[in-house]
């Protein structure tokens, strides 16, 4: 399957009584990322707080983005698991609800070595037919992989098709071109490293940023795409002071704060993650309305 461009994620709605999943407001801010040009929507990762979600609370989720999306764009649902076999039982129901690819990555408490990491990862492919995007977050996971190990997967596990990367290190990303001749195809997962990555040839931007930022993204990839490196520039430092706001004050907890502010019902994070502050949410309209204003 070929994926290129803006790879939303939507945060995971829950209603501020009961802190259950609102899934009328999941639709809602599902379709909104439609309309900001997103060419694919990934549920379930960590904007989406994947981790807080019970079983059944995660298939629902994914049925319900599944079915918002309808085949509009490619869907791509997180896995992030301890065990195998709950990443097994995650993926198979994956692919039962008709989600076109999986993003996995092995969550440690144990730290985890490269034959570990590699029999994870294969026994997962083994009980599925899905494409495979490997993620590599370390800060999350616990579980940092070596480039090498990853084109290693990428070469001997037939549906492990591609790499997202949110370490930070553009050398990674240099690395993964180098090895595999440009064959592999790399996605970026961080988001203040947006423009270099394009320019290293990745070949999307895995980001909740359009949650806030509308389509400023999508002009950024277009941008690049065209070859007009300029004005290229000129999106991505519009976009860079609200990039990192979020990442450092915990998507979760920044990304609903924006989405309530712009009037989604986005609620509050699971505890134990908190809301923003006063001070946090005043940080962040001045800076939504910095970047929307640049754009206008």
């Amino acid at each position: 399957m070929k994926l290129a461009g803006i790879i939303a994620y939507p945060v995971t709605p829950f209603k501020p009584d009961t802190q259950e999943v609102d899934f009328d407001a999941l639709a809602i801010t599902l379709n909104a990322l439609l309309e900001h040009q997103c060419d694919a929507i990934a549920p379930l990762g960590s904007a989406g707080e994947s981790a807080y979600l019970s079983w059944q609370e995660w298939q629902q989720v994914a049925q319900k983005s599944i079915e918002t999306v309808n085949h509009r764009v490619p869907v791509i649902l997180g896995i992030s698991e301890l065990t195998t076999a709950m990443a097994v039982q995650k993926a198979q129901k994956a692919e039962e609800l008709g989600t076109d690819i999986i993003m996995l990555m092995p969550v440690s408490y144990w730290k985890l070595n490269d034959q570990e990491i590699y029999d994870y990862y294969q026994q997962v492919a083994a009980a599925t037919k899905l494409p495979i995007m490997v993620y590599n977050n370390p800060a999350t996971s616990g579980v940092d992989m070596a480039p090498e190990l990853i084109v290693k997967m990428h070469r001997e596990i037939e549906n492990i098709c591609m790499v997202k990367d949110s370490t930070g290190d553009i050398q990674r990303m240099h690395k993964f071109h180098e090895l595999t001749q440009g064959e592999l195809p790399f996605y970026n997962g961080c988001n203040p490293l947006a423009l270099e990555a394009f320019c290293a040839g990745a070949s999307g931007w895995c980001t909740a940023a359009p949650n806030l930022l509308g389509g400023l993204p999508s002009q950024l990839y277009q941008a690049i795409q065209q070859g007009d490196l300029s004005h290229a520039q000129t999106l991505f430092y519009q976009q860079l002071p609200l990039l990192r706001f979020i990442v450092q004050g915990g998507l979760p907890k920044t990304v609903k704060a924006g989405l309530n502010e712009l009037g989604f019902c986005a609620g509050e994070p699971r505890k134990p993650l908190q809301k923003a502050s006063a001070a946090e949410i005043q940080q962040l309209k001045s800076l939504m309305k910095s970047a929307r204003a640049a754009s206008a």
